[in-house]
């Protein structure tokens, strides 16, 4: 994990974000524990309170979930659950301003679909 301290994102939703993307690539799988709040905070010298707030949003989440007097774990389904939420992301950030921009420029479906097609053959 890496956080950026002078960021305006605060520290609490990246130490959320990290973790998140951290369980999504697999480097925390369901039913694994994942570093405590004490570990985080004293390795990246950052307030227990603030890795707490963000660990807190992926138990609201349903992504880790605590087990009292033994720590945090990830829940199983976890990572659909980001994919999902990722691919819901993907869509609202990414195809919408696709088909707006398309429309001002007076492109059609098919067209886009052909523009899509060819941008997969690059990679």
């Amino acid at each position: 994990m890496q956080f950026n301290f002078d960021s305006t994102e605060p520290l609490y939703l990246q130490v959320a974000d990290q973790l998140e993307d951290a369980i999504f690539v697999a480097t925390f799988v369901e039913g694994e524990q994942v570093p405590s709040t004490t570990e985080i905070s004293k390795q990246f010298h950052i307030n227990p309170a603030t890795v707490l707030k963000g660990m807190n949003i992926l138990v609201e989440n349903g992504l880790i979930e605590k087990r009292r007097g033994l720590g945090m774990f990830v829940t199983h389904g976890a990572r659909e659950k980001i994919q999902e939420k990722r691919r819901q992301e993907f869509y609202e950030q990414y195809v919408v301003n696709l088909v707006l921009e398309a429309q001002k420029l007076a492109i059609n479906e098919s067209t886009i679909l052909e523009m899509v097609k060819r941008g997969f053959k690059i990679t």
